[in-house]
């Protein structure tokens, strides 16, 4: 009796064991497809989009004049472009690359340096060094356009 039940344990337990092993094997692996032309065209799309927008957003906390900020973006769209052309060039280091952008960091403003105030050039370089935080921003914005509704609905 003892043998039979064992014996009968060892066979569904061997039965399983073949039938999840099998299903393990039929089983297509998932691939990721490559991304279309129109897919990447448009990432692509939504990436400028919200490039402008971070910039946008950033330069409403300057104290500048609208020429003044004028330049800074076009000054802030080139660095962005020269910095993204920097990681597309392969380095034999990552402390080549490192010192590659540091130099453009350190660089590519000085000719804004004479145009605008101190605080804004401040507020610049926190910006390219990633310490600018546009949720105040937008918490700002956001406050702004509470106001002018309650005002508007009182009047």
């Amino acid at each position: 009796m003892k043998k039979s039940i064992l014996l009968l344990f060892a066979l569904l337990f061997a039965i399983s064991t073949q039938a999840q092993m099998r299903r393990n094997t039929s089983r297509v692996p998932q691939t990721s497809s490559e991304p279309t032309e129109e897919q990447l065209k448009k990432r692509a799309q939504e990436m400028e989009e919200r490039k402008d927008e971070y910039i946008d957003n950033f330069l409403t906390t300057l104290e500048a004049d609208e020429f003044q900020k004028h330049i800074i973006k076009q000054n802030i769209n080139s660095f962005f472009e020269a910095k993204v052309a920097l990681f597309k060039i392969q380095y034999e280091h990552s402390i080549d690359r490192k010192t590659a952008v540091e130099n453009l960091e350190n660089t590519h403003f000085k000719d804004l340096e004479e145009l605008i105030s101190e605080s804004d050039m401040a507020k610049i370089k926190e910006m390219i060094k990633g310490g600018f935080d546009e949720k105040e921003v937008l918490k700002e914005k956001k406050e702004k356009r509470k106001k002018k509704k309650r005002k508007k609905d009182k009047n």
